[in-house]
């Protein structure tokens, strides 16, 4: 069964990256190119300096680190301390908290991530929220075969990549502390309660 990003996540389909229809797997491993074609689109009201285009409404406090490509949409906010790397899209009105890091990710409209998080080579759809210390894992380390595959009802999904963090549908709910294993991907409204360990790995259900 093919994962289309824009059944999980609603604006997508009117984004910047509405043309794009890859997997979200495959999106993640040519983010950065989706970002610059998408910088180039943006209209009038965000200032650009190397590959990083900040909203006029949005605020990046002292003390964040934001390597391009970047997009930073109206209304974000960006806390001190904040580590944003490797291709990083901000929809309208997200929220990074201090001391979260976020790589290779597209997040979008209103959702957040609280502090002392990591969110890896993942798509956030709308209203998703991340409380404290919750890590969206990007790699298997711990595995020999580190190409991600996912257990996805009766089937399973062989991304041929080797980082993939997670597809979270609009309106997911993640707990703190909680950990998601590489290759994860949650329906709307999911809700993931705190200290939960999610692994999604044909080997975790073996």
């Amino acid at each position: 069964m093919p994962i289309v990003v824009a059944e999980y996540v609603a604006r997508w389909s009117s984004s910047l990256f509405a043309d794009v229809a890859e997997p979200p797997w495959r999106v993640i491993q040519h983010a950065e190119t989706h970002l610059l074609e998408a910088i180039g689109k943006l209209p009038a009201g965000c200032e650009i300096a190397n590959d990083v285009a900040i909203h006029a409404t949005a605020s990046v406090e002292p003390g964040a680190v934001v390597k391009g490509p970047a997009i930073i949409g109206p209304r974000c906010f960006v806390a001190a301390s904040a580590y944003l790397r490797g291709g990083v899209f901000m929809d309208d009105d997200c929220i990074i908290g201090p001391a979260a890091e976020l790589k290779t990710t597209f997040m979008f409209k209103g959702s957040k991530l609280a502090h002392l998080n990591f969110v890896g080579d993942s798509i956030l759809g709308a209203a998703v929220n991340l409380e404290a210390g919750s890590i969206l894992a990007n790699y298997r380390n711990e595995l020999e075969d580190k190409r991600i595959r996912i257990r996805f009802g009766q089937d399973v999904i062989d991304t041929q990549v080797e980082k993939f963090g997670a597809l979270a549908g609009d309106g997911t709910r993640i707990g703190a502390n909680a950990v998601v294993a590489p290759g994860a991907i949650f329906a709307k409204d999911t809700r993931v309660g705190r200290l939960t360990l999610v692994d999604q790995h044909p080997l975790a259900h073996s």
